[in-house]
């Protein structure tokens, strides 16, 4: 069985993962830690991520926090040689190639997800399919309004991969004036990527193409956060062995 740790136990995210792990039969939850101090079903969460990890020796720790600590989260289990499994999104470029250094140093893999929905990744690689064909293209990612960062980790991704194939460039009227600022959306080679935020929702994304007398949409819904828990539990399967920092739940798909 593979020992995990959960960070950030007590939030609705972790509660989620929680139970997950605690029904695979193929893991084993040895830990849990949040920055406040309670219980799950009876076990103690610890508040000290670092006294932690070398009490409970997990061998992966899923990391379901906040976009403002989960970087320090994941090099300190890192140094402590635990592989951290990340949920959290709003981790800079600059963050993600030190996490791939310190994975290096430590002969420690990592893995980042901006979904865990496998629903969510098929969208993305369709996105990037569609987009060699249609490459205008316009991005809409729903969120609750909770959530921290904008874009989302998704909507971020999936214009990365969407740039991979298309030549970049300027789309809309060559003129075209923003009369308020920012109502075309933010902007990523050429992409638009508008983000929005309203109680009710849990995660959503639409892709939108554009073509001669056509368009054509793609949509992911996630209704539940249950719908990311199959990926997580896949990700604790495969990470240990994976080498350095991987990104993306679909480098673990067949």
């Amino acid at each position: 069985m593979i020992k995990v740790l959960v960070n950030g136990a007590l939030g609705r995210m972790g509660r989620t993962v929680v139970a997950a792990v605690k029904a695979d039969a193929d893991l084993e939850l040895v830990g849990m830690v949040d920055a406040f101090a309670g219980e799950v079903d009876g076990m103690k969460v610890e508040t000290n991520l670092d006294a932690a990890l070398k009490k409970f020796s997990p061998e992966v720790m899923v990391d379901f926090t906040r976009p403002d600590v989960v970087f320090q989260n994941v090099l300190t289990a890192l140094a402590n040689k635990v592989s951290p499994v990340v949920g959290t999104t709003g981790l800079s470029d600059d963050a993600k190639e030190k996490i791939r250094e310190a994975a290096e140093k430590n002969q420690t893999p990592a893995f980042i997800a901006p979904n865990f929905a496998l629903g969510a990744v098929l969208m993305m690689l369709t996105a990037q399919k569609i987009a060699k064909y249609m490459p205008d293209v316009e991005i809409i990612e729903l969120h609750h309004d909770k959530k921290l960062d904008a874009p989302s980790g998704t909507a971020e991704l999936t214009a990365k991969m969407i740039a991979e194939v298309r030549p970049s460039h300027k789309q809309g009227h060559p003129e075209e004036v923003e009369n308020l600022p920012h109502v075309r959306g933010a902007d990523f080679d050429g992409i638009k990527i508008h983000s929005v935020r309203l109680p009710g929702y849990v995660a959503h994304q639409e892709v939108i193409f554009g073509g001669l007398g056509q368009t054509l949409t793609i949509r992911h819904d996630s209704t539940g956060r249950d719908s990311f828990m199959p990926g997580v539990v896949l990700a604790c399967k495969k990470v240990r062995n994976l080498r350095g920092l991987t990104i993306g739940l679909d480098k673990l798909l067949d």
